[in-house]
């Protein structure tokens, strides 16, 4: 795929926007597997969910294997950060007010291979982004938090991640964007996570180094001061410009269904794995 323009090959899109949402944190990730058990049902087109919440401390499935996860788990909750295991792939990411997490949910024709829904979302972000930036990459950032091939960067220094979810023909495909500067501190609060989580113990699987440097916002990449609204304008403008009709709403009744389950198993993994230190 070489146009993001082709992800909308219906010329309209979905667009829930839930930043301001009473949803829970770890009912983002309910609904977002709701919306995708809709797309492979047919019930719904090509949906983009935006949504932000405080702070937040969004684990991988490999981090709730750490050795001493409750004591790190207790140690975030000290710092104000509430930590909850997310179903989709991926490790610790930090979120707060100033993090962007973008899901763009599409069908899956059996033909979207892992790959090519990464590169989905790569496309999107370089267009939304490109009054301001030309210069982002995509590859692993080592010594960044949750890396992965599909890291996006500026100059080395990396500002957003993505992870996908499949249901079904359903995908759904989610990024963080960490938008207002923070001074490395999201970086250094999951650095010393797992410093706390493996105390210097063998673990079979390799948790990552964080080094601070090797991240940063995107407000202090380019230079400039920006926020998530002015990136949630940014995307709306960028998608009419395109000719994209965008149809604005929530969830519909058939998906709150489908949430319920979801919701109770997003709760039934955190109590699994984090017991009484999970926060409802």
């Amino acid at each position: 795929m070489d146009n993001w323009r082709d992800i909308f090959s219906d010329n309209n899109v979905r667009f829930i926007d839930h930043r301001s949402n009473d949803l829970k944190i770890w009912e983002s990730f309910a609904v977002d597997d709701a919306l995708a058990e809709s797309i492979h049902n047919g019930e719904s087109t090509t949906t983009i969910r935006v949504w932000s919440h405080p702070e937040a401390v969004v684990l991988g499935i490999a981090d709730s294997r750490l050795p001493h996860l409750t004591d790190a788990s207790q140690w975030l909750i000290e710092q104000g950060f509430n930590p909850v295991v997310r179903n989709s792939g991926g490790l610790a990411v930090a979120l707060d007010e100033g993090v962007l997490n973008l899901s763009l949910l599409i069908k899956d024709e059996n033909s979207v291979g892992i790959h090519e829904a990464y590169q989905k979302m790569v496309l999107l972000i370089q267009a939304l982004l490109a009054d301001w930036t030309d210069k982002i990459e995509a590859f692993e950032v080592m010594g960044s938090y949750c890396p992965g091939d599909y890291d996006l960067s500026i100059g080395g220094k990396k500002f957003a991640g993505i992870s996908q979810r499949r249901i079904r023909n359903g995908i759904a495909i989610q990024i963080y964007l960490s938008i207002t500067a923070d001074y490395q501190m999201r970086a250094r609060l999951i650095r010393d996570f797992y410093q706390i989580g493996i105390q210097d113990e063998d673990t079979r699987f390799t948790y990552p180094n964080v080094d601070p440097n090797t991240m940063e916002a995107l407000e202090t990449l380019i230079g400039e001061p920006i926020g998530v609204d002015d990136v949630i304008v940014k995307l709306k403008e960028t998608l009419i410009e395109a000719g994209i009709d965008i149809k604005h709403g929530q969830l519909k009744d058939t998906e709150l269904e489908t949430f319920k389950k979801r919701r109770k198993q997003m709760i039934d993994r955190n109590e699994r794995a984090l017991g009484n230190l999970f926060v409802k």
